[in-house]
């Protein structure tokens, strides 16, 4: 389904999105009507709609407008929720801006997602707090990692620190068993939220080096839940572990909230 403002889309209004590109999104998985985070999804779109249009975002319409696509429908399936306005100027940005509301859905696969292969790539996002629909540089590193053997890049930047993936952030098990979360500048997910809420952890730096050296590693979003990280690089890493079964486990015995 695609809505605009809970109503069928408009193609005239839509095309902003792939010809100007400026805006926010949050994406949410959807189990039986029920969305794990997601108080945490909307407060993402309220913070992140102040940053990228300086206004303030009508959150009982943007519950609304995902209330339409998740009643009645059972099953997985993921809704993005998209923030533009399609009358922005690229010229001028600056203007005063209306946010728009589109909703679309997507099937989504069956959790736990098999482990994945990533290679380490030498990338920082623009503005990497907000969860914007700038994707272009991700892809890329994605695609170019994709054509080497791999599934996907593990950014790191320019001090050497690990930081995130292309659409996901990235834990460790280190040498003591003890849950690791890269400190870096990353997209503060909703998933790596409830995780850490949910688990005692420490936040670092995690150097590349220090990353090839961890017991276990994983990556976490709304799509793919906690998904084992085989290798990064050369390096392998075991896709079974206590701890990885046990962030695992407790992120999908989450119940969900209701929209």
């Amino acid at each position: 389904m695609m809505e605009l403002n809970g109503a069928p889309a408009d193609l005239e209004a839509v095309k902003a999105l792939a010809l100007v590109n400026y805006g926010h999104f949050t994406s949410m998985r959807v189990d039986d009507q029920r969305v794990r985070g997601l108080s945490l999804h909307m407060e993402r779109l309220q913070r992140d709609c102040r940053a990228v249009f300086a206004t303030e975002l009508d959150m009982d319409r943007v519950r609304e407008c995902v209330r339409r696509a998740v009643v009645g429908h059972d099953g997985s399936f993921v809704v993005r929720v998209s923030i533009f306005d399609p009358a922005l100027d690229m010229g001028h940005p600056s203007s005063a801006a209306t946010p728009h509301v589109l909703v679309t859905s997507r099937p989504t696969g069956q959790l736990p997602m098999p482990p994945m292969r990533v290679k380490a790539v030498p990338y920082v996002r623009d503005v990497p707090a907000v969860k914007h629909i700038g994707l272009f540089g991700a892809l890329h590193a994605r695609r170019a990692a994709q054509l080497d053997g791999f599934d996907d890049a593990l950014f790191y930047g320019p001090d050497d620190l690990i930081s995130e993936g292309g659409t996901w952030n990235v834990g460790f098990i280190d040498r003591e068993g003890s849950v690791i979360w890269p400190k870096a500048e990353v997209l503060p997910g909703v998933t790596m939220a409830l995780l850490q809420q949910q688990h005692e952890h420490t936040v670092t730096h995690v150097t590349r080096e220090a990353a090839h050296g961890m017991q276990a590693a994983f990556a976490t979003n709304t799509s793919i839940g906690v998904r084992a990280i085989s290798t990064i690089d050369s390096t392998p890493f075991p896709t079974e572990h206590p701890v990885l079964a046990a962030l695992r486990e407790g992120y999908q015995a989450a119940p969900g909230d209701l929209v």
